[in-house]
């Protein structure tokens, strides 16, 4: 699953975005990047810096359509670079900055440490750093290094979006907001995908919290700001569901697969349409994204995170999910790795180790409306309704994209409850 949440590489990048303004101003930022760092290329083909500077640009154009092939053509670009010069310190930047976007973070760790050791006062191999140890699951690593790049350089953009998103992780919603405004408040008018990109993010922020109006505003803002944006077609897909507007969120959906044809999009389509009643067309869409789905699973860059929810949730095939989780977890014990992990053990009956894992994903405070369900199911099947109350209940009151699941298992339980009383 993508779910990028860094910047591009704005700090080395500067010049480079200062030029591309003298170009079209139909093309988006990074599309302007590249026709810049192309017209370098052309007037230096020995010069290594225009060839780090192409990698760059067709790494932000990866992320402003989510086509991978950007990343091969940036790789392709930074081997010239080494070609003219080995080893040059902003190239093996790209590079980690590449390896994480093709989601290969144990590998972006260690080119990050062997960054760092080379220069240690870099704000964004601190980045680097950050993003890496988020995905791994070393949290406490993570905001270490998220706090040096403030101490680096206090309030820059990128540490800011970094420092917002720990605070999510850590259950801080209002904290985590504050920072993505500020990042706002600082981004360049004429970087577009980086505002729309940031209000994105803002909109799930609220949406997690219940802020359904307020969602829907960033979302269309993101929208106007940069239209068509895959990310902030998703972010409304997901406010329209939350107020049962499942046809719009159906329609929202397929326009993000058609701009971005990955398996985690082809999922969230399926849900939408299993919602809106059109189940004939759900079930093709949940038959091609499972097929679409096992071809990637033992990739870096895979969609094991919704095989295991479709296994679960949808298939009722537990063994598969718990196999898909198993391999997810060898690489990576997220928050969200860890919850598919718990929700697999669970779906076989594993109870007792289902919740060590729920357990320590919700150790991390994140408040997730899903995570908090699934503890509560957990919670009840080892027989402690105690906690299991109480975590459905903190699942309800987020009036989340889980809420309903847990209101449902809060009167199930309370059933139960009952009927042990009388």
């Amino acid at each position: 699953m993508m779910r990028t949440f860094v910047l591009p590489l704005l700090l080395i990048a500067g010049t480079l975005m200062a030029e591309s303004k003298a170009t079209n101003a139909q093309l988006s930022p990074a599309e302007q990047a590249m026709a810049t760092a192309q017209r370098l290329v052309d007037k230096n083909p020995k010069n290594f810096e225009a060839y780090n500077a192409l990698a760059l640009a067709l790494s932000r154009r990866a992320r402003e359509t989510s086509d991978v092939h950007f990343y091969t053509m940036a790789q392709d670009a930074l081997a010239k670079s080494f070609a003219i010069s080995p080893d040059n310190f902003d190239g093996k930047r790209i590079e980690t900055w590449l390896s994480l976007g093709k989601h290969e973070f144990a590998t972006a760790r260690e080119q990050a440490i062997e960054l760092n050791k080379k220069m240690p006062d870099d704000v964004m191999v601190y980045g680097f750093l950050t993003d890496a140890n988020v995905e791994l699951g070393n949290y406490s690593e993570a905001e270490r290094a998220a706090q040096m790049m403030l101490d680096l350089r206090a309030a820059n953009l990128p540490a800011l979006t970094r420092a917002a998103y720990l605070r999510e992780l850590f259950g801080d919603v209002d904290g985590a907001l504050d920072l993505m405004n500020m990042a706002y408040q600082s981004t360049p008018p004429g970087e577009r995908e980086n505002g729309a990109w940031i209000l994105t993010q803002m909109a799930h922020l609220q949406l997690s919290r219940g802020g359904i109006t307020e969602s829907e505003q960033l979302s269309l803002h993101a929208l106007a700001m940069f239209p068509g944006y895959h990310y902030a077609l998703g972010a409304l897909a997901k406010t329209r569901i939350q107020q049962h507007r499942y046809s719009d969120a159906v329609v929202l959906l397929q326009q993000r697969y058609q701009a971005a044809p990955h398996s985690e999009n082809l999922f969230e389509l399926a849900q939408a349409l299993q919602l809106a009643g059109r189940l004939d067309e759900a079930q093709q869409a949940f038959t091609e994204f499972e097929q679409k789905s096992l071809l990637e699973s033992a990739r870096p860059d895979n969609s094991n995170h919704e095989l295991v929810s479709y296994y679960v949730d949808y298939a009722h095939n537990p063994e598969k999910a718990l196999a898909v989780a198993v391999r997810e977890y060898a690489h990576r014990h997220d928050v969200f790795t860890l919850d598919c992990y718990a929700w697999a053990l669970h779906a076989t009956g594993q109870e007792r180790m289902a919740r060590e894992q729920i357990e320590a994903a919700l150790a991390v405070g994140i408040r997730d409306s899903r995570l908090l369900y699934h503890a509560g199911e957990i919670a009840n099947a080892n027989g402690d309704q105690v906690a299991a109350r109480k975590y459905l209940n903190q699942s309800s009151e987020l009036n989340s994209s889980a809420s309903e699941d847990a209101r449902t298992a809060l009167a199930h339980l309370s059933g139960e409850i009952a009927k042990g009383t009388n």
